[in-house]
């Protein structure tokens, strides 16, 4: 019988869309629930999606209120409480203390298994790590991803071999300094030969190109991504 894994992740539209098919895809034994962001109702609004998503103390802030509502409403109905976000540069291991110390206090969730994973910087750095399957094989791209991969190392210093090293902490922003996802944006637009040619989008490109992306592949370049990986693969395969 399949898991239950409660799903509360950080970032956007963008990168929601792109992290349940992908976690589908790879650990069929769960069944993932998005439990945050909520879902965008049709209307107006909804076409603001990408930027509503929270991250850092305000995604743990959300955690905090939707999350014994959830445990009330739907009892014994949870295997295992997964908290997904960008890094955005901060520390692994103070970022996971503090969402852990939060659940803690959480009486309702004590005896349900929590796990807490990173993307870093942000989840393109996945698209990175598997450059060949992700944006090398994409139409929009094929032509121009070997000039794209070399302005990005020698612009702005992407390692492709360790692309969750990226950028650096910024203390004012609480962020990184760069974003991971302006850079790939940038190497689609160098000059004038990309004018008429498909832009990087965040929005449209990072949730396709998740899907193609070889899980084995990456984690062999990032390491917070293959102990996200290594978890639910157990977690998955043997509750």
């Amino acid at each position: 019988m399949a898991v239950v894994v409660w799903v509360y992740s950080g970032g956007g539209e963008a990168e929601v869309r792109g992290l349940f098919p992908f976690l589908d895809k790879t650990f069929p034994g769960c069944i993932f629930i998005r439990k945050t962001p909520a879902r965008q109702k049709p209307g107006p609004k909804a076409n603001q999606a990408g930027s509503y998503g929270r991250t850092g103390k305000s995604l743990i802030e959300q955690i905090k209120q939707e999350l014994p509502i959830a445990l009330k409403a739907e009892p014994n109905k949870c295997d295992l409480i997964l908290v997904f976000d960008d890094l955005d540069c901060r520390d692994s291991q103070i970022q996971k203390t503090k969402i852990l110390t939060e659940l803690s206090k959480i009486p309702e969730c004590a005896d349900i298994e929590k796990f807490v994973g990173f993307a870093a910087p942000e989840i393109e750095a996945w698209i990175i790590a598997d450059w060949n399957n992700s944006i090398a094989k994409n139409s929009h791209f094929r032509g121009r991803h070997k000039r794209m991969r070399w302005w990005l190392s020698q612009e702005k210093n992407v390692r492709f071999d360790i692309p969750e090293s990226f950028s650096e902490y910024d203390s004012d922003k609480d962020c990184c300094r760069e974003k991971l996802s302006e850079a790939l944006v940038k190497s689609s637009v160098q000059d004038e030969v990309d004018r008429g040619q498909a832009r990087f989008s965040k929005g449209d490109h990072t949730p396709l190109l998740l899907r193609e992306i070889d899980p084995n592949e990456v984690q062999k370049k990032c390491p917070l991504f293959r102990e996200l990986y290594n978890y639910l693969n157990n977690f998955c395969c043997c509750p």
